[in-house]
């Protein structure tokens, strides 16, 4: 499966493709549309949906995800974020890809497995997950790729999403359910339940 995330933004679009098996993660693509200083609000729109026209395209994902709730600190962010995510989702129903939307909390239970991670636990995991050398920047792309990846984990089990989501066990350490992180203690054997 290949997944193409978005995370939407008025200033810097972030972008990220992987694809999967089902057991491991493979970096396709990631990087960050920008628009020139100086340029228009519709010009950068313009330059948003135009290049990711061009990278659903060229990379023919399975379909694509993008952050459902965002955080503004007015309404004036608040719209122009609006709009970019608007013409991010336009670029997807034209290449007729399936569009799926995750909170931010969804995103962070799915990648570190706590709902409140901070933003560098994220990266460390893309880092981790993806077999990469290094955090992949700038963060905007690193975010994109936590949206991918969390929908090949939400994806690869109905069960398992609505357990996560939940806040329910996705690990057992020692033979015992771990409710959240705060459940695991170093150097205790972990291994995933049945689904």
């Amino acid at each position: 499966m290949r997944v193409f995330g978005i995370d939407p933004g008025s200033g810097r679009t972030g972008y990220g493709c992987v694809d999967s098996d089902g057991s491991r993660h493979q970096l396709v693509t990631f990087g960050v549309i920008a628009a020139a200083p100086g340029a228009t609000f519709p010009e950068k729109l313009h330059k948003i949906h135009q290049q990711l026209s061009q990278l659903i395209t060229t990379h023919r994902p399975d379909c694509v995800v993008i952050e459902n709730l965002f955080h503004a600190k007015n309404a004036r962010s608040a719209l122009l974020l609006g709009h970019a995510r608007g013409v991010a989702v336009l670029a997807a129903v034209e290449a007729s890809l399936p569009i799926v939307e995750y909170t931010p909390a969804a995103i962070k239970l799915a990648i570190v497995g706590y709902g409140r991670a901070e933003k560098a636990q994220m990266q460390q995991m893309v880092k981790v997950l993806l077999g990469l050398d290094v955090i992949p920047e700038p963060h905007d792309a690193a975010d994109a790729l936590a949206i991918a990846i969390c929908h090949l984990h939400s994806s690869t089990s109905m069960t398992a999403r609505a357990e996560r989501v939940a806040g329910r066990s996705t690990a057992v350490a020692g033979g015992r359910a771990m409710r959240s992180w705060r459940d695991y203690k170093p150097g205790t054997p972990l291994r995933r339940p049945a689904p």
